[in-house]
């Protein structure tokens, strides 16, 4: 069962008008430039789509905004007050989104632009955060991994790593799931991209191993 869904993630997830106002996106039906072809696609080629049209899962929010980073360092520096999945994460607990919905899975698609954006690796770390340890990429993600667990505990949290991205960032996605525990970790492979982003046989490859590993 999935259940009421909630998924946090960056452009392999985003859609024109399918995520939040003023959130970028990548993927759109009519494509956004005859120089990028892979960006024309129609939302139902998209895994978390298919994902909802095959299973019982109802979608409670897609919080995906493109180029954006798990951490506070971006490609153009510091977005820890706008794209960053830990500031978004907050913005929705201010907003209420927690407290007003039953959330039973928590999907999360980052680390990609992660790893691509130069931001500092750092080290795993699974307390005593300071907010400038957040601009590295593994205390980042111990510690937002952290968070949604211990303030989600009846939610299913699944993480998604992604393939041909640095290892350091697939093995402290892996680290920390286990470490922190009940956290469940798809490690994809074999994708078909283009500019490094999913074609709609890559998207359908996404959906099939994410649904192998809710087993629904």
């Amino acid at each position: 069962m999935i259940g009421n869904l909630l998924i946090f993630g960056d452009s392999y997830s985003t859609h024109k008008d399918h995520i939040p106002s003023g959130y970028h996106f990548y993927y759109c039906d009519g494509g956004r430039s005859p120089e990028e072809p892979v960006t024309k696609m129609t939302v139902d080629k998209t895994w978390w789509w298919q994902l909802i049209e095959n299973t019982d899962a109802k979608l409670i929010r897609n919080d995906s905004w493109s180029g954006s980073t798990i951490g506070y360092t971006g490609y153009s520096g510091d977005c820890s007050k706008t794209s960053s999945f830990i500031c978004r994460y907050d913005k929705l607990r201010e907003a209420g989104l927690f407290s007003e919905n039953k959330i039973d899975t928590i999907i999360v698609f980052g680390g990609t632009n992660d790893s691509w954006s130069g931001a500092p690796l750092g080290e795993e770390m699974y307390e005593g955060w300071e907010r400038e340890d957040l601009f590295s990429v593994r205390p980042a993600i111990c510690y937002f991994m952290s968070r949604l667990k211990s303030e989600n505990p009846e939610a299913r949290l699944v993480f998604i790593a992604n393939c041909d991205i640095k290892t350091e960032v697939v093995d402290c996605i892996k680290n920390a799931a286990r470490q922190i525990g009940g956290v469940e970790v798809v490690e994809l492979s074999g994708l078909e991209k283009l500019k490094g982003h999913p074609t709609p046989v890559g998207m359908k490859r996404i959906y099939e191993q994410v649904r192998a590993q809710l087993n629904v």
